[in-house]
């Protein structure tokens, strides 16, 4: 499992990852999760460019053949950018979720938010105890 924790990216403990770019983030959700939810059949973003998004605040749903699941915002700050191509290829979570699959960027409020998330260590400890 922990080898498809990529070593770079940051973490939330609703399996969301988090990547860092010039002041902004991006936000997906883990192998785990999509290990969880099965065959992704819908994501559906509630948010638009410019929108505000709170710490912890749904953003949009994951729809998957098992289940329907938040997706939680890892951090508070305005939406810059959103995956469009998402809500057309929902099988792209399952195909590439560390990299097309990206949902939405987020420019933080606070520029120690990202920091602050779990670390690809804490995260592998985390899947570990939510396995069992």
């Amino acid at each position: 499992m922990s080898d498809q924790i990529p070593p770079d990216l940051r973490y939330t403990k609703e399996h969301e990852w988090v990547r860092e770019n010039a002041g902004e983030i991006a936000v997906g959700i883990t192998a785990f999760a999509v290990e969880q939810l099965g065959d992704v059949t819908l994501v559906n973003l509630d948010v638009k460019v410019g929108d505000e998004v709170g710490a912890g605040k749904p953003f949009g749903t994951i729809e998957s053949v098992k289940t329907l699941s938040d997706l939680y915002a890892p951090v508070a700050g305005k939406v810059v950018r959103i995956n469009e191509e998402l809500t057309r290829k929902p099988e792209l979570v399952n195909e590439d979720c560390y990299g097309k699959a990206w949902m939405i960027a987020i420019a933080p409020s606070d520029a120690k938010a990202y920091s602050a998330l779990l670390d690809a260590t804490a995260y592998a400890e985390h899947v570990r105890a939510s396995a069992h």
